[in-house]
């Protein structure tokens, strides 16, 4: 309910408020020539590293990064400089798994998890998922599990453009499942071999592309904060100095987790490469005309991507809450009513008889438009307790005086406080609520 829920109000900023952004689903599996065009068959590589003694496997560059950041946090601003630029000097050099590896060596850097450090040399690891389409396994039935959702995008550019009849600037939103086979996975759900991803690719002319960059920056920030209800002090932009080939500019939203400061959002200009590539590779014109000016050009991109799951992640690192009400310590998700997979509880005061009757009733006709849960068993207390547990923003309470006056007791999550109001009213209540 509540990935639903995240996913949901991505689907609404985009395509509802905007009313040149519209949905596709594309194919998790397309031709393999497609994943040629966009470069991940040649280059779509992580430089591996093991360790000996534990057998266990690191990202060469995150080990190399980490450190730096270390180094830097430890007022080591010189020695930090240093290593940069030798980080940085590592694409241009002849063997780059070598240079990663002296690298690591030379600084003496260690595994962040056990401290050891018998390295072995570094290796590069294709990421996509292969597999074979077709009764004979052979290379001629090969093909890919999509490791993101932004090429079936590309290849559907013209499809979409004259289904919506969108012109430039418009943009194409997804939301879909990505594989990648991660070798080094970790920290719960950041980091899996199948995620989802939700992603928007704007199309602009050429030599607009940073000012659309800009305001899509600023927009998705807010996002965050006012959708979402996500801490402000908790999310940090991180821009890229060093871009992928295809890139002029790209940006980072990454979110405070428990185990550090991690990426939720990349915001990427791409430029003309996508359309440009797949025009090559497909021999299809890619070419949008303007129809008022009659200017032809391939459309530079400027991307939106989020992962659902590291989003799901960070929306219940951000709302757990710990504190006391009636001298009893909680915990509590406070979570944004939008987010909250249940958004209401009814709880009767007796579960038979009358009470309990009503009771049913009544969640039964507020969950034709809410997700509703009903509750009977144990104390009221304990069952207060279970669902600021789940974040659950409003629990109603059927009592004596409801068999009397048809109110009910509303009861909010953050405060703890109590008011009653109408039955009638309760789902007018909830619908102004969560919004």
């Amino acid at each position: 309910e509540m990935k639903k829920n995240i996913k949901d109000l991505w689907w609404n900023s985009m395509t509802r408020r905007h009313a040149n952004i519209v949905g596709i689903d594309a194919s998790i599996m397309m031709n393999p020539t497609v994943w040629e065009a966009s470069g991940h068959v040649a280059s779509f590589n992580d430089p591996m590293i093991d360790d000996r003694t534990t057998k266990r496997r690191y990202r060469a560059d995150h080990l190399i990064e980490n450190h730096i950041e270390k180094l830097r946090r430890d007022g080591k601003t010189d020695h930090a400089e240093a290593v940069q630029n030798a980080y940085e000097a590592v694409a241009g050099a002849p063997d780059a798994n070598r240079a990663l590896y002296e690298l690591i060596t030379g600084e003496a850097i260690k595994a962040p998890d056990t401290g050891s450090g018998d390295w072995t040399e570094v290796r590069q690891f294709n990421l996509m998922f292969q597999c074979n389409m077709g009764a004979v396994a052979d290379t001629s039935g090969i093909v890919y599990l999509r490791p993101e959702t932004a090429q079936g995008i590309f290849v559907n550019f013209h499809n979409v453009r004259e289904a919506s009849r969108m012109k430039v600037p418009f943009g194409i939103a997804q939301i879909g499942k990505a594989f990648r086979n991660e070798i080094v996975k970790g920290n719960f759900i950041f980091r899996m071999v199948e995620f989802e991803q939700m992603e928007m690719q704007y199309f602009v002319k050429p030599g607009t592309q940073i000012e659309a960059f800009e305001s899509w920056r600023e927009e998705r920030l807010n996002w965050y904060v006012t959708e979402l209800g996500i801490t402000r002090e908790k999310l940090h932009w991180y821009k890229h100095d060093k871009l992928a080939h295809y890139a002029d500019l790209a940006y980072d939203i990454k979110f405070e987790f428990p185990f550090g400061i991690e990426e939720i959002e990349g915001i990427h200009s791409r430029t003309d490469f996508d359309l440009s590539q797949h025009q090559q590779y497909s021999g299809k014109n890619m070419e949008y005309i303007d129809q008022t000016t009659s200017e032809r050009y391939i459309p530079y991109v400027v991307e939106t991507s989020s992962g659902c799951d590291r989003l799901f992640l960070a929306l219940l690192s951000d709302a757990y809450n710990e504190d006391v009400v009636d001298g009893e310590p909680r915990v509590m998700l406070k979570l944004s009513p939008k987010v909250a997979p249940v958004k209401a509880a009814v709880l009767p005061l007796m579960k038979k008889g009358e009470m309990g009757e009503k009771a049913e009733l009544f969640r039964s006709e507020l969950s034709t438009a809410f997700m509703v849960q009903y509750d009977d068993a144990a104390s009221i207390g304990k069952r207060y307790r279970r669902q600021d547990e789940i974040g659950t923003p409003f629990c109603f309470t059927v009592d004596h005086q409801t068999i009397e006056d048809q109110t009910v007791t509303v009861r909010y999550r953050d405060s703890a406080t109590q008011e009653r109001i109408d039955m009638s009213r309760a789902k007018e209540f909830l619908a102004t609520k969560i919004v």
